[in-house]
């Protein structure tokens, strides 16, 4: 456990606290921090992405798997968004990404490249298709929702020409396009996507980390609640209904050790991209990438 914890965890989680550090000692200020995750959000992480949906062999899956995670992710969100709404009376789309915080894992830029380092990229498939249900179905789906929702006042077609020229949501249908067709990208596309999307996880954990230091990290009610549901329900919740089936052990464990990880710092890009209130979606992230590093160690 302590192996696993220094040797293959806590080299992914010094980026974030470099980047806390950074914000801290004012070596890069929130702006250029914005900026950067600006950079990463919308260029970096579409490249990172194509490859990893076009050339995923979906053959190796157990969609069972992946279809149970996903049921637990949905009744996970709507406990926490009904809690969000009507027990702590915060506003709809902080309560919507505050939501997305408790399923949306870091399993992009954390998880996966933790468990690629453990188990080999052979072994890696269960969290590699999990990565691809959230990039693809959720991430998507989150985008979408969150641009009608923090666009109220403007007419549908604006807000689709919007979407349509996103360039995760493009990268995300070239890739199952590219994949459902059996085309192979060109090598030297290939080639440039890998160098590029190489830089995504850690530009985007370094602008975050420096972002989350000009934040009081005191857990309040909301973020104490929030960041319960995150740990500990939605881990309980996933390995209840795992009961169900029949899959290899592997998977089993895999998909439990992906739901114990921490929240995705998309939230949290969502949330500077549309201006909404991080005063409480920072320090959950804050305290999910501290807390389950104790929980991720044991369970891989």
């Amino acid at each position: 456990m302590l192996q696993v914890l220094t040797n293959n965890i806590l080299p992914v989680f010094s980026i974030l606290a470099l980047g806390f550090i950074c914000g801290r000692v004012q070596l890069i200020s929130r702006t250029e921090a914005t900026t950067l995750n600006r950079i990463a959000f919308l260029i970096l992480q579409p490249a990172l992405i194509f490859p990893l949906i076009s050339n995923a062999n979906i053959d190796l899956f157990y969609f069972n798997a992946i279809f149970i995670y996903g049921l637990c992710q949905i009744i996970v969100f709507l406990i926490t968004f009904l809690i969000c709404i009507f027990v702590l009376n915060l506003e709809t789309i902080e309560s919507w990404l505050l939501a997305m915080c408790t399923i949306f894992v870091n399993g992009l830029l954390y998880i996966w490249p933790i468990s690629e380092l453990i188990y080999g990229i052979d072994n890696n498939y269960p969290i590699t298709a999990l990565v691809i249900w959230d990039a693809s179905i959720m991430f998507a789906f989150f985008i979408i929702s969150t641009e009608f929702l923090s666009n109220k006042n403007l007419k549908f077609k604006p807000i689709m020409m919007k979407l349509i020229k996103n360039p995760v949501l493009i990268a995300i249908c070239l890739g199952m396009i590219a994949n459902i067709a059996n085309f192979s990208t060109p090598n030297p596309i290939l080639y440039a996507m890998k160098f590029s999307g190489a830089a995504a996880a850690p530009l985007t954990l370094l602008a975050l980390g420096v972002i989350l230091s000009f934040h009081k990290f005191t857990p309040s009610r909301s973020v104490f609640i929030v960041v319960m549901i995150k740990l500990l329900l939605l881990p309980i919740v996933v390995w209840a209904v795992l009961k169900i089936g029949t899959r290899p052990d592997a998977w089993n464990d895999l998909t439990i050790l992906n739901s114990a990880g921490p929240s995705g710092a998309m939230a949290f890009a969502l949330a500077l991209l549309h201006k909404v209130n991080t005063d409480k979606i920072a320090p959950v992230i804050v305290w999910t990438s501290i807390l389950s590093l104790i929980s991720l160690a044991y369970l891989a």
